[in-house]
């Protein structure tokens, strides 16, 4: 495993950050994995060197978080652990949802609980909230970083104005300031190239992209797609432009690069990502342990200028997608 330096935060993490939004309950999502077959994906994680785990409240509705936390039981103090909070947690409760004081105290102390931890690592804002002012946003989130609830804040997929806003306001009122962002970012999604991206790497904020295998459509030929689980049952499969803007040719030289070097398309898919000097660990979620080992493995492959230059070739713009 390679570690690197998160952003300006000074925690080292792993160059690959596992996913848990697939760890949790089928009642929520088909594909989703139970507790045991969850554990051994996590647990398999740490022995190859993964110290960096990416939850939220509302992947299973807290049932993620739980498993994370018995499955890091003995071990947090080695992990490095980020969770999210915005989306609805309970349908009767209009405060389960949004960036408002009130919502960010309660689902944070309900997110320590189940994840068993009195400090998070990492506390993100999953979307942009437009119904309250970023500065109780901040000010909330400033106060759970003093009171030792949170170590460091961060944020999720927004314009690049929202976010550096968000960071002016905390610079002029002397708030802790969002030094994580993590976005939308794959071979067949590149429009946080764009501008987030380039401020990111000029702020040294820590990148963590998701969706780096474009929901499984960087893992196989694309016209395989639907024969996995995820892509049958999957309502939100299809809601991302991956296969316009020159995505079915980008998949098929993937495909023809995996090919050539004896690999998987999705380690391909990872390395590409890897070789981007403004991406700190992209969020790999998985559902099989084989797979799982061979994103750690994509660690190894080298692609050369001429390769990458291969990959990025047919992409064109496309809609923004993920927050929009």
């Amino acid at each position: 495993m390679e570690y690197t330096t998160l952003g300006s935060t000074g925690m080292e993490v792993s160059r690959l950050c596992l996913g848990c939004m697939s760890f949790g309950s089928t009642d929520w999502r088909e594909w989703v994995l139970e507790d045991e077959e969850s554990k051994k994906i996590i647990d398999r994680a740490i022995d190859l060197g993964i110290n960096f785990f990416d939850t939220a409240n509302m992947y299973s509705k807290g049932e993620s978080e739980r498993i994370l936390g018995e499955a890091l039981e003995g071990r947090r103090e080695e992990s490095v652990v980020a969770t999210k909070v915005f989306h609805p947690m309970r349908e009767d409760d209009p405060n389960s949802q949004g960036l408002s004081r009130k919502t960010i105290e309660q689902e944070l102390a309900a997110s320590k609980d189940r994840l068993g931890m009195d400090t998070i690592d990492l506390y993100q804002i999953h979307r942009w909230d437009y119904d309250t002012p970023i500065e109780q946003t901040m000010r909330a989130l400033d106060d759970a970083v003093r009171r030792g609830d949170v170590r460091y804040v961060g944020a999720s997929s927004m314009w690049a104005n929202q976010f550096v806003t968000a960071r002016h306001t905390s610079d002029e009122r002397g708030l802790e300031r969002f030094l994580t962002m993590q976005n939308h970012y794959n071979l067949v999604y590149r429009e946080e190239e764009r501008e987030m991206l380039p401020y990111c790497q000029q702020e040294n904020v820590g990148v963590l992209p998701w969706s780096p295998l474009a929901r499984g459509y960087l893992t196989r030929p694309h016209e395989e797609i639907d024969a996995t689980t995820r892509g049958e049952t999957e309502e939100y499969m299809y809601e991302h432009p991956y296969r316009d803007g020159g995505g079915q040719e980008i998949n098929e030289r993937v495909a023809e690069l995996a090919a050539d070097k004896g690999v998987t398309m999705a380690q391909i898919a990872l390395a590409w990502l890897l070789h981007k000097d403004w991406v700190d660990a992209p969020i790999v979620g998985t559902t099989s342990v084989e797979h799982l080992e061979q994103a750690v493995e994509a660690l190894e492959i080298s692609l050369s200028a001429s390769d990458m230059a291969y990959l990025e070739e047919p992409y064109e713009p496309v809609p923004v997608s993920g927050h929009a």
